[in-house]
């Protein structure tokens, strides 16, 4: 069954890994740890502590494993950079200096 996860790092499907996630469970494509605060729905960069729930501990490191029992996995969590600014700056290299 297809629980909609995708990896908070590469965006590979976490379909095949079953719920909850277990402190040590890992992405099959990438080998990320998932139970992170960077794959949880409380996960919030613009916070102090970059978390919703204000009884949670503060956890340093947001991609590795911790031991927060907040933890619940976010559909959507995995965002693909946008490299439009690297394009558009290696294209006006380019053009300066030929390619």
């Amino acid at each position: 069954m297809d629980n909609g996860l995708l990896c908070w790092k590469c965006g590979a499907s976490l379909a095949q890994l079953s719920l909850p996630l277990l402190r040590r469970d890992e992405c099959p494509a990438c080998r990320a740890e998932l139970h992170v605060c960077r794959l949880c729905v409380d996960y919030a960069p613009g916070l102090a502590k970059q978390c919703r729930e204000p009884t949670a501990e503060e956890v340093s490191d947001k991609t590795h494993a911790n031991f927060c029992d907040h933890f619940k996995p976010k559909v959507g969590a995995w965002v693909a950079a946008d490299n439009s600014a690297a394009e558009k700056a290696r294209s006006e290299l380019e053009k300066l200096f030929g390619g």
